[in-house]
This record gives C-alpha cells, sequence and structure tokens, in this order.
C-alpha cells in the first residue's frame, strides 16, 4: 500500500494567481510559508521557514481565489507532485513539486473581523444590521444517550 498525503498549516505568501485552462477548467496557484520553532544545545531559539508551491483545481480553485490572499492562514491537505518541462531559454529539463490541494480550511480571522483594541465588540460599526434568530430550545433525555 502506498500513501501519498500532505497536511500543512501556514500563510500564503502571496494572492492566488486564478487561470482558465483551454478547456474551462480554473486553476489556482499560490505559495504557503510554514515554519519550525526550536532552541538549540545553547539555549538560542531557531527558526526554519519552508515554502510549498500549491495547486487547486476547479471549485476548490474558485473558492480560493474568492477568500484567500497574502497572510491568510489556512489549512491545506492534498499530495505531493513532482512535473517537469522543457526550459525555452537554455534547453535544460525543470523540475517542480507542487501541493496538489483538495481540501482547504481558513484559518485565523477575516479581514475587518476584529475590533479597535480600546473598543467593546458591541460598538463596532457594522455595514448591515445583525438580526438574531431564536434559539430553539433542546430538551435532552438522559434515556437517549447512549453511555
Amino acid at each position: 500500500m502506498d500513501l501519498n498525503k500532505v497536511m500543512i498549516i501556514g500563510r500564503l505568501t502571496r494572492d492566488p494567481e486564478i487561470r482558465t485552462t483551454p478547456n474551462g477548467t480554473n486553476v489556482a496557484s499560490f505559495s504557503v510559508a510554514t515554519s519550525f520553532n526550536w532552541t538549540d544545545a545553547q539555549g538560542q531559539k531557531k527558526e526554519q521557514t519552508e515554502f510549498h508551491n500549491v495547486v487547486a483545481w476547479r471549485k476548490l480553485a474558485d473558492i480560493i481565489g474568492q477568500y484567500l490572499k497574502k497572510g491568510s492562514q489556512v489549512y491545506l491537505e492534498g499530495r505531493l507532485q513532482t512535473r517537469s518541462w522543457d526550459d525555452k531559454t537554455s534547453g535544460q529539463k525543470r523540475y517542480r513539486t507542487e501541493i496538489v490541494a483538495d481540501n482547504m480550511i481558513m484559518l485565523g480571522k477575516p479581514s475587518g473581523a476584529s475590533a479597535p483594541a480600546n473598543t467593546p465588540a458591541e460598538n463596532v460599526e457594522q455595514n448591515e444590521p445583525a438580526t438574531e434568530a431564536p434559539m430553539a430550545e433542546i430538551q435532552i433525555d438522559n434515556s437517549d444517550l447512549p453511555f
């Protein structure tokens, strides 16, 4: 049995680039940075950052293009893929390893969601008035519990 699975949490290093293939399929290309922190034998804090090329297709590409931008924190799942091509200028064979994303979860706060430092959240202006839906009262009977 083989397994090719990648899971990363990081931040976009640039805005996603959305393209459409000749047959009409959307594809998003972007880069995500992940960091690893540790303390060395001398007690010095160290950090190593890795940069990952990511590609997403179809509906996931549309969602990424609509909601993600440089600096967005994201959880990605996918698989590693290496593709090759002949460089037109030098004639050399080039390789690129990338993550082909098949699942994405947006992390962190959406832009504009945080209140100013000394302002209570209730006083932050909203473009549309908030409407509160009534909460349905839930009744739980102990005999309904499976344990």
